[in-house]
């Protein structure tokens, strides 16, 4: 079981790019996948979280942090098993690694209760 970031690089303050989680061994419209991020000397930050298409019904839970309200997005392809984060607008300050995490729920996700995670991708933003 895998979760694969990538789509990570290096991107100008305003400009706009998309990172990827690819799913193997699991099946993403059956778990909560959410975006972390943790820049150098900061904490973990909870960026994005979406309840898979199968839990929706049950749980239609998602969150996305302020810092990244109507800048960031995220979406799923459930036939590339795979979960995006769509950035625009971006900041030096969004500077970081980000990790994609695979839980229950998006609630048990913001708690840090993954049953999965991936070593992340590289998002750097000049100004």
């Amino acid at each position: 079981v895998q979760l694969v970031e990538s789509g990570g690089d290096l991107v100008q303050a305003g400009g706009s790019l998309r990172v990827s989680c690819a799913a193997s061994g699991l099946t993403v419209d059956d778990y909560a996948i959410g975006w972390f991020r943790q820049a150098p000397g900061k904490e973990r930050e909870g960026v994005s979280c979406l309840s898979g298409s199968r839990l929706r019904a049950s749980d239609d839970s998602t969150y996305t942090a302020n810092s990244v309200k109507g800048r960031f997005t995220i979406a799923s392809d459930s036939a590339k098993n795979t979960v995006y984060l769509q950035m625009n607008t971006l900041k030096p300050e969004d500077t970081a690694r980000y990790y994609c995490g695979a839980a229950w729920t998006c609630s048990l996700w913001s708690q840090g209760y993954l049953e999965r995670w991936g070593q992340g991708t590289l998002v750097t933003v000049s100004s």
